[in-house]
């Protein structure tokens, strides 16, 4: 494998003309807080799924400045010359916490924190962002598209048009820790270890000189994974009599009964009924149908409720560029800074739009999980010296109605936040892309139905402990 580009010049350059402001300004130490957070879910459903983090913690353990970055930034003749010596040996060593990937995620609650001096924390921003929000859009994509076809399953078929190739391989990578079987790019599966898989293309039966041959050879070569294509000319007509004529030819006499047929146009309810019928009435109940093209979580729900036979999905454009709302949203917002003494100061940004400002201050984030069903009911963010006490009845606010309080007993909390760097060594221990999966599809299961709809979705409660709410609006109250 090649070295890995280093990405340390990736960032806006407004951080660079920061950096070097704080530099001269004597502020290069100043510790701060930034926390990541979004604040809409992607195509109003019910939650998001965090994920990027991998490539954030690849990120944090290389950022150095090359020789030639130097040489390019003071080609800019805007850099004091002792800034870009201080760049020379630049190195992050501050602190993050984040929730690990495949953690369900709701709106305004932070997702990542940095503790770092003012420098570190502000070139850090946009990489983090980029991995975290794209990552995170396609994750909770496809695990849309995986719920709904509702067991069955699905594989990303993106990569010709993803909007690049970091785009393919990483949004590979997401719809595979949300719930996506495997792919059809090999460097996603060389890199991460999503299953790749793959049949042939049009093109294959075109070259030779009729279906029937085309099949024929295809199912000697691969008899054990035999797919063949059956809408280059006409579905029922002739392409799928003639995959059961090569299967009754090649794949029987070798008692293989396992083996399948996919579409890639027309109506798919109506030729997966009519395909079903043939393949049965011919004794290949075991024969699997496969769709493909153009599809989303709608269509595959709809497909269904029509009655389609089919048994798995190959998705492609609408799941890799997450194409209903390709933009996750998420910012990086300074919440705090210390003070000489390490005291922690609040810091709030205002906007004339009520939902971009800011929940001030370092804090934690605590998930509460009913001992009942075992089911996620809230999550609450708190300043960071607060402790959820469980045995004490918890008021949160009803999201559909502020006004009113609810009161919850008999509960589990569990903090969100995780330590990932500690004085800039990396203290997390990565799980495997397996693990992440299983935890993906684990915690989801532990949301409640209500809030996985696609339309209406249940709106989660996501609440402001009691102090953190008053200390919020007190620095409201100051900047009117």
């Amino acid at each position: 494998m090649k070295t890995p580009l280093n990405h340390t010049m990736l960032f806006d350059f407004y951080e660079l003309t920061m950096g070097n402001g704080y530099f001269q300004s004597g502020m290069a130490a100043q510790i701060c807080y930034f926390d990541v957070f979004f604040r809409t879910v992607p195509d109003g459903g019910g939650f998001a799924i965090a994920a990027g983090l991998e490539q954030v913690i690849e990120y944090i353990q290389d950022l150095h400045f090359d020789e030639e970055d130097i040489a390019f930034l003071r080609s800019k003749g805007c850099f004091d010359e002792k800034f870009l010596d201080y760049l020379r040996s630049f190195r992050f060593t501050g602190d993050i916490w984040a929730v690990p990937e495949g953690t369900p995620i709701f709106p305004r609650e932070p997702i990542l924190t940095v503790r770092a001096p003012a420098i570190e924390a502000q070139f850090v921003e946009t990489f983090i962002l980029l991995c975290l929000n794209h990552q995170s859009l396609i994750a909770t994509k496809a695990n849309r598209i995986v719920r709904a076809a509702d067991g069955h399953p699905v594989s990303e078929f993106g990569s010709r048009r993803a909007q690049g190739p970091d785009a393919a391989n990483l949004g590979a990578r997401a719809a595979y820790i949300a719930g996506c079987s495997g792919t059809a790019n090999a460097q996603a599966d060389q890199l991460f270890g999503s299953p790749a898989g793959g049949t042939m293309a049009h093109s294959w039966i075109q070259m030779f000189p009729d279906e029937l041959t085309a099949f024929r050879t295809y199912c000697k070569i691969y008899p054990h994974s035999a797919t063949l294509l059956v809408d280059t000319y006409n579905v029922l007509h002739s392409g799928v009599p003639n995959a059961i004529r090569a299967f009754d030819e090649v794949l029987k006499p070798l008692g293989i009964t396992k083996c399948a047929i996919r579409l890639d146009s027309g109506d798919l309810t109506y030729l997966s009924k009519k395909a079903r019928k043939m393949l049965d009435e011919a004794g290949w109940t075991e024969c699997k149908i496969m769709a493909s093209n153009s599809l989303d979580e709608y269509l595959i729900r709809d497909l269904f409720l029509q009655g389609a036979q089919l048994d798995g999905f190959g998705v492609g454009e609408r799941l890799i560029t997450s194409r209903s709302e390709p933009v996750f949203g998420g910012v990086y917002k300074l919440v705090a800074v210390e003070d000489k003494a390490g005291n922690v100061i609040p810091k709030i940004k205002i906007s004339e739009n009520p939902a971009k400002v800011t929940t001030p201050h370092f804090k934690k984030v605590y998930r509460l999980f009913s001992n009942t069903d075992g089911k996620a009911f809230a999550d609450l963010i708190t300043v960071h010296d607060e402790v959820v006490d469980e045995n004490k009845p918890l008021e949160l606010f009803d999201p559909d109605a502020t006004w009113k309080r609810n009161v919850f007993t008999d509960f589990t909390a569990k903090e969100l936040l995780v330590p990932i760097f500690q004085g800039g060594k990396l203290v997390y221990k990565q799980p495997s892309m397996e693990e992440i999966r299983a935890y993906c599809k684990e915690q989801i299961d532990l949301q409640w139905d209500e809030v996985k709809r696609f339309e209406n979705p249940h709106n989660y409660y996501v609440d402001l402990s009691q102090k953190l709410w008053d200390l919020k609006q007190e620095l409201l109250k100051k900047q009117r």
